[in-house]
């Protein structure tokens, strides 16, 4: 199999499952070289890779440079000189290589634990908008491809074990719909352990007031752990419906994605209005 057709389908096998990874492209060489321009390796978070730019002391410098790129998020093109290996070279090849690495942005994605009638509607809308979607749950029923077609991956396990299963990352947006208090105790504590940007977690402001109380006694978390938790879920839209409650869910996640506040169009209008700004 062409070589790069295999760094291209491992890139793609890395945005279908939402793992990060680097690509580094060879896109200058003088004298004798390795590889040639154009020559790709795909590296992975735990920096296993797909594809070659030379082997030996420079991949393993390129293989470096590219796991420091996913940890910044920041482009790079290092030189590598390939004279002498007592001046600290990485071969002796006699030429130099120049190379490109470009950390991969991991897909937007929704994880939703439970798949009851709002995480139903909740991965419809999640995939209409364009997130890659996983759907959780420990019973099989609520979680296949008949029940809730097209997503991205579909995990059967008990809440608390989701951090094991999936990697999430600070592109993963999680929203916990289960079934209830027991479910919670030991699922936040593991939610709270990842970088996920958005926690939600569905039920009433009773529910979570005695959820956090029971996690605080419990489990040891704080105040400061527990305000991560978005909870009750969702913007105040007066929703009651499965599909209503899926789009204040949504709705919430849109706007900590996107820096909004919340507040109604027509309010920030007559905002810029006063300031003399253009009005969108």
């Amino acid at each position: 199999m062409d070589e790069h057709k295999v760094v291209y389908e491992a890139i793609l096998a890395a945005q279908q499952q939402g793992e990060p990874a680097a690509l580094a492209t060879v896109i200058n060489v003088a004298g004798s070289v390795p590889r040639h321009t154009g020559s790709k390796m795909l590296v992975r978070a735990d920096g296993s890779i797909v594809g070659t730019v030379g082997g030996g002391a420079l991949e393993q410098l390129v293989i470096k440079e590219a796991l420091a790129a996913l940890s910044d998020g920041q482009t790079r093109a290092p030189s590598f000189r390939l004279n002498d290996l007592k001046d600290g070279d990485p071969g002796i090849c006699g030429g130099s290589v120049q190379v490109f690495i470009e950390p991969l942005q991991v897909p937007a994605t929704l994880l939703v634990i439970g798949g009851g009638h709002v995480g139903r509607a909740l991965v419809e809308l999640g995939k209409w908008l364009g997130y890659r979607v996983l759907l959780s749950d420990d019973r099989p029923e609520f979680c296949n491809a008949q029940y809730a077609p097209g997503l991205d991956g579909y995990i059967i396990c008990v809440p608390a074990e989701i951090t094991q299963r999936v990697p999430i990352h600070a592109r993963t947006y999680v929203a916990a719909v289960t079934r209830g208090m027991p479910l919670d105790m030991n699922l936040i504590p593991a939610l709270l352990t990842t970088d996920a940007p958005y926690i939600g977690l569905i039920g009433s402001r009773r529910r979570w007031a005695l959820t956090a109380k029971a996690l605080k006694a419990e489990k040891g978390l704080t105040d400061a752990q527990l305000a991560r938790v978005r909870a009750p879920i969702g913007l105040e839209l007066q929703a009651e419906t499965p599909k209503e409650i899926a789009i204040s869910i949504m709705a919430e996640i849109t706007m900590l994605r996107r820096g909004g506040d919340g507040q109604p169009m027509k309010w920030m209008g007559e905002v810029q209005e006063a300031q003399g700004e253009p009005q969108r």
